[in-house]
């Protein structure tokens, strides 16, 4: 990929979704949490735009993940996508914590509700990314 190449991700596995954020998120470091999200067709291709929701609560809660989720399913149906994948950010360092686990269970089980497909939530800290796959989420698991 040269300097004029447009970046144009195949998002096939849970690395080529790490990898995107990765390449589209910098510089890393936020002053409140924030919720990125991109829209995914059936051939792995993102939409070229990301959209991000500014000045999320610390923790977004049942209701607040219903909204987004609700609001996800019609843009999904009306533009044809198949899937959507989240970013949280939020400021500091570290692993997910207990209040990032949360955000990405309520996440989960909002979007299962609403039949809004999604793979993995990835997290972004001020240092680094961190995955936060379903199936790590234990007690925190929502049920659909």
């Amino acid at each position: 990929m040269t300097k004029n190449t447009p970046y144009a991700p195949v998002l096939r596995t849970q690395t080529d979704l790490e990898a995107a954020w990765r390449h589209l998120i910098n510089p890393l470091g936020w002053p409140e949490p924030r919720l990125w999200f991109m829209f995914v067709g059936a051939d792995g291709v993102p939409l070229p735009q990301l959209c991000q929701i500014e000045e999320v609560p610390r923790e977004i809660g049942d209701d607040g993940a219903a909204d987004v989720a609700a609001m996800l399913h019609g843009l999904i149906d009306e533009l044809g996508f198949q899937r959507v994948e989240f970013l949280l950010c939020r400021p500091g360092g570290g692993p997910p914590n207990r209040s990032d686990r949360k955000n990405a269970a309520e996440l989960y089980g909002a979007c299962a509700v609403a039949s809004v497909p999604l793979t993995v939530v990835h997290l972004a800290t001020d240092d680094d990314f961190w995955p936060i796959p379903l199936d790590a989420l234990g007690e925190l698991r929502t049920p659909a």
